[in-house]
């Protein structure tokens, strides 16, 4: 007998409710950033987060298309390292072009010396009849993303939404291998959660998911924040301590999620859920504009936190980023061989799938302590803006919400896949985030 599809999200009408209410919270919270309180007020947002004017819509829809083909331009030349992912429903395994550490750096490296302009050239005073244009290379204008910040978040929802009616399109060609998440047979489901699992293009070699999981937003909140330290330069005449360490923690946030690109290739965004309207607008809408929220409010909010309060922050973030960074290279390394010096210490029970769970090190502590490790690096970044205004910790109220619901979906799929073996781990390791707590 064929069992009931278990909808996620509230089913079909709350993936509807989502895909309605996202974008929205996304314009208002770019606003909210650049005046730095909670304001509904129509007229502030007429004056102070669009720019009125459809055309310059427009020019931003291209420049964030530029920018996405720029990122695939890099991903397809580079040099890279070709990986192979799990074992799917059909018994194949993908490959993938990882080299996504080397286009954050050939990115930062464009965008500080790669605009081209062209200057009329003076005669010498040897050579009088040298005349013409020289072509010079400059710094790209990232002022401009401060600018329009708000023109630009809404292009950037414009085309995610694009792009995801592309590939729930794309996902009824013969042979699609489907998420099991995203084929419930309605339309509406389907589409905000993908339908296809790993939509592929050109010659199958493109694997649209992996590469908008790290590139163009990724790449693109870093870019945003570096911008917003810019023009807090040109503004203020130098660049806060606050806004510093902002840059240095989100910096190092993404550098990381690209340095370690392998270990995306086995966590569930990729193995499991669909390309929908949900990662495609996570990925290219909600993180570049909402997680750049704070660098945002700091360019004209900025606390002056004194030396002491940097200090107490940088330390919190130490902490996060350790336990975070810990506890992922222990599985990862554990993952690859489970014998290598590092990990063959560590305790684990064996299941009967044949996959061993482990018990001991970061993993015997909690369940999901990268996920706390994760939201202590989130409060940090919402620290350093002071206690003047709710907007910035938005990210840190939103993101335990996200990570606790994350852990529910993670424990219920984990049951279904392990069933009394999981069971029994959780006897083992009672705790979900905080060792002795919860």
């Amino acid at each position: 007998e064929e069992k009931p599809f278990v909808y996620e999200f509230g089913g079909p009408i709350g993936a509807l409710m989502t895909t309605i209410s996202l974008p929205p919270l996304v314009l208002a919270l770019t606003h909210f950033a650049s005046i730095g309180k909670i304001s509904l007020d129509p007229t502030e947002i007429k004056n102070n987060c669009f720019s009125n004017d459809l055309s310059i819509v427009m020019y931003c829809s291209l420049g964030l298309m530029g920018w996405f083909l720029f990122q695939v331009f890099l991903e397809r030349f580079l040099p890279c390292e070709i990986a192979e992912g799990v074992t799917l429903e059909n018994g194949k395994k993908l490959c993938y072009r990882l080299n996504g550490h080397l286009a954050f750096w050939v990115t930062f490296l464009v965008l500080a010396v790669g605009y081209p302009s062209f200057s009329p050239t003076s005669p010498s005073s040897s050579d009088t009849t040298s005349t013409g244009v020289q072509l010079q290379f400059k710094s790209f204008p990232l002022h401009l993303l401060y600018d329009y910040y708000g023109d630009f978040a809404l292009a950037s929802i414009i085309l995610c939404t694009i792009l995801s009616v592309y590939l729930y399109m794309k996902s009824f060609v013969p042979n699609a291998l489907l998420a099991k998440g995203g084929n419930s047979g309605n339309m509406i489901y389907d589409f905000f959660i993908g339908r296809e699992l790993n939509p592929r293009s050109l010659n199958e070699s493109f694997d649209w998911k992996e590469f908008c999981e790290l590139r163009p937003g990724l790449i693109g909140w870093a870019v945003l924040n570096a911008a917003f330290a810019i023009v807090q330069k040109e503004k203020l005449g130098y660049v806060s301590g606050s806004m510093v360490l902002v840059n240095i923690f989100q910096g190092l946030y993404v550098w990381d999620a690209l340095y370690q690109e392998r270990a995306i290739l086995t966590t569930m965004d990729i193995t499991t859920d669909g390309f929908g309207f949900m990662l495609v607008f996570g990925d290219m809408s909600w993180v570049p504009f909402l997680y750049s929220l704070q660098a945002r409010y700091l360019v004209d909010h900025d606390p002056n936190l004194g030396l002491l309060a940097l200090s107490i922050i940088l330390l919190v973030n130490f902490v996060g980023y350790s336990i975070f960074r810990g506890a992922n290279s222990q599985k990862d390394a554990f993952r690859r061989d489970p014998e290598g010096s590092s990990v063959k210490h560590l305790q684990y029970l064996q299941t009967k799938r044949g996959t061993r769970l482990l018990t001991s090190g970061y993993w015997g502590m909690a369940r999901k302590i990268n996920y706390t490790g994760d939201w202590i690096m989130a409060l940090s970044w919402c620290l350093v803006c002071g206690f003047g205004s709710l907007v910035p910790y938005f990210y840190a109220i939103y993101f335990c919400i996200l990570l606790i619901h994350r852990s529910e979906r993670d424990d219920h799929m984990c049951h279904v896949k392990y069933g009394d073996d999981w069971v029994k781990y959780k006897k083992i390791v009672p705790y979900r985030f905080i060792p002795g707590v919860v």
